[in-house]
């Protein structure tokens, strides 16, 4: 065989060759689009640098593209378990899924982190954003108020563990509203029971608000609810206690103004009774406790 064919069959095989590579990376392709535990546009993600992902999924959330960003840091997380990277990612974890309103998978990233990390410089910063979380789904004192209870020792943790960090001013504030929304719960089951003349049971309700929730935007109410019941039990002394811790307090409150009014109907007025539980609780109003 002479020169010009061996070149001629070079040539032959080379293009063979690259028609197979050709083939064999278009079946790769085609096996990753058929099977469904690999997706294609992801396979590059885990091979990058964890310093890389980082500065890429904060420019992601820079430019607003959340469901990236935490697509990001989870990667460094996973593929870096421990390192510093992955702490750093899961801080950014748990805030980035808060902002995307994935509150499930924020408290998960959250308490992790707290597990793994309770001392770390970032530690104040994620049990804040835990108690952020909890106070985000708090509702209307209608429904179920759990959450306003896991906020409030959500946002108890950062006072007591981190009382010099940056977070303890909006950690009383929420603590405020949470306590705020679980004496209202307590007011609302009361006011039911009240209007079904079931007195006895409305006034463990409004003692609940006296005794566990006294300085919250509920207690003026609960003492005027108080007044109420048991006035129409009978239990004129005890209505009479309550009107005086509630005019000792908030003289110039409207409830006050109806509790009087009330008692004046049947000649009576406030009177405290210094044996009554009412009488105790009203000690701490004079607190503030």
């Amino acid at each position: 065989m002479g020169y010009a064919g061996s070149e001629g069959m070079m040539k032959t095989a080379r293009a063979l060759f690259a028609s197979l590579l050709v083939l064999s990376a278009g079946a790769l392709i085609s096996g990753c689009q058929s099977d469904p535990d690999i997706d294609i546009t992801k396979l590059g993600l885990e091979t990058d640098p964890p310093d890389v992902l980082y500065t890429q999924g904060l420019a992601n959330m820079k430019a607003g593209n959340m469901a990236e960003a935490a697509r990001k840091f989870d990667a460094i997380d996973r593929e870096n378990p421990f390192s510093e990277w992955a702490r750093k990612a899961l801080v950014m974890s748990t805030f980035v899924k808060y902002r995307q309103g994935r509150l499930d998978d924020a408290l998960a990233s959250g308490n992790r982190y707290m597990s793994q990390y309770p001392k770390s410089q970032d530690a104040a910063y994620v049990q804040y954003l835990i108690g952020l979380t909890y106070s985000k789904q708090i509702v209307d004192v209608t429904q179920d108020q759990r959450a306003s209870a896991k906020t409030i020792e959500a946002m108890q943790a950062v006072i007591d563990n981190y009382p010099n960090s940056e977070y303890v001013d909006d950690a009383q504030a929420k603590i405020r509203f949470s306590r705020d929304q679980l004496a209202g719960k307590e007011m609302q089951i009361g006011r039911y029971y009240m209007e079904r003349k079931e007195y006895l049971a409305a006034i463990s309700r409004f003692r609940i608000v006296v005794e566990k929730y006294p300085n919250t935007n509920q207690i003026e109410e609960a003492l005027a609810r108080l007044v109420e019941a048991y006035y129409a039990m009978g239990i004129v002394d005890e209505a009479q206690t309550a009107a005086a811790v509630l005019g000792h307090n908030y003289p110039d409150s409207q409830w006050y103004a109806d509790s009087y009014k009330l008692l004046q109907s049947g000649g009576a007025e406030p009177r405290e009774n210094k044996g009554s539980w009412i009488a105790a609780a009203g000690k701490k109003l004079l607190l503030g406790s």
